[in-house]
């Protein structure tokens, strides 16, 4: 009981760490939360500080989802799931601790969940995302349809226990995402510029 409970805290406490946050402020001296969508996830890093800002925010968001999910394996705990654990590194980034419970859409963390645990699963989304994206040229859409994309590749995969934890992810990412659905209907919804 005990090894669950301060996994959760650590899993959480790392998916906390704003990522987007502290490379606006470190390296731009800029509150990416004040600009754009005031998100502190890697596709505003990308559309208010850059390309170079946005990947690496991107890859951090995605190495905390990893580190949450291998937290188990890394302190020999067989019988925890990994899984599990990697929910809580989502939570952290949808409500930061340190950034005032204001964060991102958790889509670079869920991905890095996924890939502690299915690296097969990862490549299959990052495709999809890139194809999708590559299509559409919108990043919500992208994340919103790689989700569901992840959902039948689990149902086909038989993997039940990840299917219900891909479920649970794709559903924080498109409750987050009901702003931008809107806005995509109204077709409001700003279009990548960088492909």
């Amino acid at each position: 009981m005990w090894n669950y409970v301060w996994l959760i805290i650590v899993a959480y406490l790392l998916g906390s760490i704003p990522s987007g946050l502290i490379v606006g402020k470190v390296f731009y001296q800029t509150d990416i939360r004040e600009h754009g969508s005031g998100n502190l996830g890697g596709t505003n890093t990308f559309r208010v500080l850059g390309k170079k800002a946005g990947i690496v925010v991107t890859l951090a968001d995605i190495l905390k989802g990893t580190l949450a999910a291998l937290l188990p394996v890394m302190f020999q705990l067989p019988e925890i799931n990994p899984l599990i654990i990697g929910i809580f590194a989502a939570i952290g980034h949808i409500f930061p601790i340190f950034a005032h419970f204001r964060g991102g859409k958790a889509v670079a963390t869920s991905a890095g969940i996924i890939l502690g645990v299915s690296p097969l699963l990862f490549a299959i989304m990052l495709c999809s995302f890139f194809v999708i994206l590559y299509i559409s040229k919108y990043v919500s859409l992208s994340s919103m349809l790689t989700g569901i994309i992840a959902i039948i590749t689990t149902v086909l995969m038989q993997d039940y226990s990840l299917l219900i934890v891909t479920s649970l992810l794709t559903l924080f990412v498109i409750y987050r995402h009901l702003a931008n659905i809107k806005r995509i209907i109204n077709k409001t919804e700003p279009k990548v510029k960088w492909l």
